[in-house]
């Protein structure tokens, strides 16, 4: 009616209008997602979500996608790039001082939160529906647990609300990969750390879903424990950032909390919050001063709200970095210059109970009924009592177990499995161009601990004691020397320090040398001890009071032959010297 009353002339160019309108609306309607399409009951599959972001960057020119090494699936990591002004040189984005936030989604695949609620922000950044400043970068893993997506069904995580059907927590290897950082067992990590190190990024996402306790919080936050990033960076988390993303949160109607890491049946009582180790994404991060985050939303709760917050949260990281964008490059720049020369680091932190925060929880009562499966007590709790309190949180941890930096490290060729992940961090390091004898501070394994059921394809070491010696070692031609002096000296710490609880020691990187490979006859050694000992009155005044303060070890023959043995010249050198060298003054 209204196109019929138009003047013949200006017909041709509303009709244009109108398909061109028409087309817009298409458009739009061809770029919902699975999980639109389905109502909020479905998530994407690997080849689906791949597919989608491969439509994106064909429709959007500020978009990018690239295959960035393999997985143990046998398919690439991709890394997206969603760059206002069409720059995907992250080299060139970091010299026009561009901050830049690195996503990581599906780590877990039966947490896919993050995996549908990017899809859809870069989709309506890309739109003009979302701003994203010019200021920030969006790097975007769209899919990190290739493996574990694959292994796709509706029966696992029995607990969780939707979607209906979604990946598994172990990837092609079945490993947990939010425990595999540090030690990259997976390719996907080896993959990752080349992501990490191409992009820098100023803030670190890691999208999760919770499990645990049922309470009325949509949205809970794991921070990078704030004592652990440690000095200025440590401080701004804590007293800016942090309070920035609870209050932006809650003018968009979510009341954010700190990760529910509580102790006892229920969350009522408070909790200590988690201290991330390096084996996690969040822990890993922090090795390299970039700002960790990760989300975790209820699985309790419907999955539409989940997304909806996941996407919501990911709003204000980018909003926080933008209007701080000079202050946190400030704070980065300035931490990776002071580590360089920062004396002290500390491999252990442990909570202080003394100093609690107090937050506003959201919780149901909880009670105590006869299950159905024993007829014994069973916790369950009562939504239809709903209850607001004050508890304790305890967040703040003191560090201890302190090392001196040393000059260098010196490894031996020998150790390539610990070379390659040094390589993939991009550390500092060189090669020794001629055989070379160094005197360096050496450490001795003089006892340590293991757990004794596997733990991601290891057996931990704990509670490592070590003794320290100076002694002049030959170095070949080809070993390595490890200048301390460089960004990545935390991460060096943490993981060649014998005492660090994500150490590569701790990993078992080095065991070899737990187990002696020479040995003796007992009774042809035991004349060759004798003559040892009368020749050397010092190794059996040293047996003597061993015997005398060892009731255990004066009874046993074999011990104490052992005792001669270690401490003779015939004692097989390697065995219990950890074989990564101190260079020191």
């Amino acid at each position: 009616m209204i196109f019929n009353s138009l003047n013949r002339k200006w017909r041709p160019l509303a009709l244009a209008a109108l398909l061109a309108a028409s087309f817009q609306t298409a458009q739009a309607q061809d770029l919902t997602t699975k999980y639109e399409r389905s109502g909020a009951r479905e998530t994407v599959t690997y080849a689906e979500c791949i597919d989608y972001w491969k439509m994106l960057v064909r429709r959007f020119p500020q978009l990018h996608i690239r295959e960035i090494g393999s997985t143990d699936a046998g398919f690439p990591l991709h890394l997206v790039t969603l760059s206002p002004d069409r720059d995907f040189d992250y080299a060139s984005l970091h010299r026009k001082n561009r901050r830049i936030i690195l996503i990581n989604n599906g780590i877990h695949p039966g947490e896919p939160d993050g995996i549908d609620a990017t899809m859809m922000l870069a989709r309506d950044i890309c739109l003009g529906k979302k701003k994203l400043p010019a200021n920030v970068t969006l790097a975007i893993i769209p899919l990190y647990n290739i493996g574990g997506s694959l292994n796709r069904s509706e029966f696992y995580r029995v607990d969780q609300n939707g979607p209906d059907a979604f990946g598994s927590r172990g990837n092609a290897q079945n490993l947990d990969l939010n425990r595999d950082f540090i030690k990259a067992d997976s390719r996907n990590a080896r993959t990752f750390h080349q992501i990490y190190h191409l992009t820098d990024p100023d803030v670190f996402v890691d999208n999760h879903v919770s499990n645990g306790a049922d309470y009325q919080h949509i949205m809970t936050l794991l921070s990078t424990q704030h004592g652990k990033l440690g000095g200025p960076m440590g401080a701004w988390l804590h007293d800016t950032f942090e309070p920035a993303l609870y209050k932006m949160m809650q003018e968009k109607g979510y009341d954010l909390l700190p990760y529910v890491n509580h102790f006892g049946p229920t969350p009522d009582s408070g909790w200590t919050a988690f201290a991330d180790g390096p084996r996690y994404s969040s822990g890993y991060t922090t090795l390299f001063h970039t700002f960790g985050f990760v989300p975790e939303t209820h699985m309790l709760k419907p999955y539409k709200q989940r997304v909806e917050a996941t996407y919501a949260l990911m709003e204000c990281f980018i909003r926080f970095t933008s209007e701080n964008s000079a202050r946190i490059k400030a704070l980065r720049d300035a931490t990776k210059a002071a580590v360089k020369t920062q004396e002290k680091f500390p491999l252990s932190w442990e909570p202080d109970m003394n100093t609690p925060q107090w937050y506003t929880f959201k919780g149901f009562e909880a009670g105590y009924k006869p299950s159905e499966v024993s007829g014994l007590p069973r916790l369950f709790y009562d939504r239809s009592k709903p209850y607001e309190k004050q508890i304790r949180i305890f967040n703040h941890f003191e560090p201890g177990n302190f090392v001196t930096r040393p000059e260098a490290y010196l490894i031996p060729q020998g150790w390539w499995a610990v070379i390659e992940l040094l390589q993939g961090n991009q550390v500092k390091m060189r090669r020794l161009q001629r055989d070379t004898t160094i005197e360096v501070e050496t450490y001795t394994i003089k006892d340590f601990k293991t757990v004794t059921s596997p733990y991601e394809k290891h057996y931990l070491h704990f509670g490592v004691k070590t003794e320290t010696s100076r002694q002049r070692i030959a170095f070949r031609k080809g070993d390595w020397y490890i200048p301390m002096d460089q960004a990545a000296n935390r991460y060096l710490v943490e993981t060649l320090e014998p005492g660090g609880a994500d150490s590569f020691l701790a990993w078992n990187f080095f065991d070899a040398i737990l187990g002696q490979k020479e040995g003796y006859s007992s009774y042809v050694f035991e004349d060759t001890a004798g003559e040892y000992l009368r020749s050397h009155p010092e190794v059996k005044k040293a047996l003597e009071e061993r015997r005398a303060g060892d009731s255990t070890f004066a009874k046993s023959g074999s011990a104490q032959l052992n005792f001669v043995y270690r401490q003779s010249p015939w004692n097989e050198p390697g065995f219990m010297r950890y074989p990564v060298f101190r260079v020191v003054k």
